[in-house]
């Protein structure tokens, strides 16, 4: 038996009917295979880029102190450094070239993959619009560095950068062209240059701070595993291929273009091959169409959380475990028990009901006429899910009786429903509050599995984390130790996986048919009396 526990959700994970989510999910399960879901980097993309600023400001200090700010010495001081200490001055170079290269590409990648799976829209509008000015400071910051080398590379970048900003109103041909000639290139333009790179690094931590600050939680440092192999991998590539500059900058002969680095520098031979002109309505149309995405095309919103202030008692574990920082804890302003109250702000709710699950009013053991609870989802209220539970295991006529709870963001679980299976998808199964595993079991059923997303694949972000909590009985509110938890399993799936949580259900059904083998094959009113 199949029973949609939110008919009106979207189905599968965010959008991931499209061909580049499609690519990503293979992509992912293909790294998963590689490395495992904990440190698969895909998965930790936010995380990854954080530790790569890192290693790119520790090592850029390291080679700040030898750098020379002048005309004459900067292009010197850095060849000295690769040189005369390889170890670890070329090192530390090496490393703030590749891990820089790294940070523009994990960007790049988590851009396009939360555009690939749709997670730009209504909640995440915030995060989405402030990464937008991530991607321009990194690559301000990344020109500027390479122009502080001062070899051909970065007199090409002076040529093709002013020129750019040459078509701009308040700058003139004359500028331009001055603003490369010997007599315009001095030890305080090199000075200029340092501040920038630093100032403007210094804006990008500043974004990357406030892009994070609807989020909570939110990951900054990936897996032990997956950052320190990174920096492992990032150091080899420095020992076998140290950064290098090319030949010194000479101001009285153009250069050609050089080798470019094409993670920072690739608009520059657009400057070359079109006209500033060109590039600039190029680069400002594609970044305002990104900054509108949000709001681009008809999309229907979720409902969200609902708080009813008779049965809130104010015990903040919402507020603990919403994603969004959607729950806030206000001072009550009727008599009831209790100071505080839950109060939800509309527009950061991501309608997934990871608070309905946390509240401990949302027990399907509780008597009064028509159930309701403290926080709950419209489009799914603790009450319908009872209801809807109990209709399920009435219908339940096969042997080894089986309730499964999925997401309808993960694998779908409506293939195995059965005379003897149940199934009830929810809009997360954070939603799920751990009682109503010990409702169903007492109902009579064998055993109840829950079905969450993959490791790292929530499209909530904690909804398996918190609900492998509550059944562990480390998070509140927990699953009661008087429940057998030879009964309970968790499995975890992502979308496209349904044979493996089919593979997982057959194991558990077998493993509780050699539990109690007579009770699987007796009557519905003795498998109540075995199970229950």
């Amino acid at each position: 038996m199949q029973t949609n526990a939110n008919p009106v959700s979207q189905s599968r994970h965010a959008a991931g009917g499209n061909a580049a989510a499609r690519l990503f999910h293979a992509l992912e399960r293909g790294f998963d295979r590689a490395f495992g879901a904990v440190a698969n980097p895909l998965r930790q993309l936010g995380a990854l880029a954080f530790w790569l600023f890192w290693v790119v400001t520790v090592s850029g200090i390291y080679v700040y102190i030898f750098f020379d700010t002048s005309v004459e010495g900067a292009w010197r001081s850095l060849a000295a450094l690769s040189r005369e200490q390889w170890f670890p001055g070329g090192v530390m170079r090496s490393l703030h070239r590749y891990a820089s290269d790294g940070f523009a590409l994990v960007l790049l990648l988590h851009l396009g993959r939360e555009f690939a799976y749709g997670r730009y829209r209504g909640f995440r509008w915030f995060s989405w619009l402030t990464g937008m000015p991530l991607i321009w400071l990194a690559l301000a910051s990344g020109v500027v560095g390479y122009w502080l080398v001062w070899d051909e590379l970065a007199q090409f970048i002076g040529i093709a950068t002013t020129e750019w900003f040459g078509w701009l109103p308040g700058f003139g041909d004359a500028l331009v062209r001055n603003f490369v000639a010997p007599e315009a290139v001095s030890d305080r333009f090199f000075s200029l240059l340092m501040f920038l790179h630093i100032g403007i690094s210094l804006l990008l931590l500043l974004g990357m701070w406030v892009h994070i600050q609807r989020i909570t939680g939110a990951r900054t440092q990936p897996d032990a595993s997956l950052g320190w192999g990174t920096f492992a991998t990032l150091l080899v590539l420095s020992l076998l291929q140290p950064a290098q500059s090319q030949a010194p900058a000479n101001l009285g002969r153009v250069p050609l273009v050089p080798g470019l680095d094409w993670f920072f520098l690739f608009p520059l031979p657009l400057v070359d091959r079109f006209s500033p002109g060109d590039v600039w309505f190029f680069a400002a149309a594609t970044t305002l169409l990104l900054c509108a995405l949000p709001w681009l095309g008809r999309t229907r919103r979720e409902p969200v959380a609902v708080v009813d202030p008779e049965n809130c008692n104010g015990c903040a574990r919402c507020f603990a475990d919403c994603p969004y920082a959607a729950v806030i804890m206000q001072s009550r302003a009727d008599d009831r028990s209790g100071d505080k109250i839950a109060v939800v702000v509309d527009d950061l709710c991501a309608g997934c009901g990871i608070c309905a699950g946390a509240c401990p009013s949302s027990t399907p053991f509780r008597s009064i006429p028509g159930l309701r609870t403290g926080i709950d989802m419209p489009q799914l209220p603790i009450g319908a899910l009872r209801s809807r539970l109990q209709q399920a295991i009435e219908a339940l006529t096969g042997p080894i009786p089986m309730v499964v709870f999925g997401c309808d963001r993960g694998a779908s679980v409506a293939p195995l429903a059965g005379a003897a299976t149940a199934t009830l998808s929810l809009p997360c199964i954070g939603l799920l509050p751990p009682s109503f595993v010990e409702y169903a079991l007492r109902s009579g059923v064998a055993g109840v599995m829950v079905a969450g997303c993959g490791e790292g694949d929530c499209e909530f972000r904690f909804g398996t984390q918190w609900t492998a909590a509550r059944l562990a009985g480390t998070r509140e509110p927990h699953l009661r130790g008087n429940v057998d938890p030879a009964r309970v399993r968790l499995a975890l799936a992502s979308v496209g996986d349904e044979r493996s949580l089919a593979r997982e259900l057959g194991a558990f059904r077998a493993l509780i048919d050699q539990r109690a083998p007579a009770a699987s094959r007796s009557s519905k009113a003795e498998r109540e009396g075995a199970y229950g």
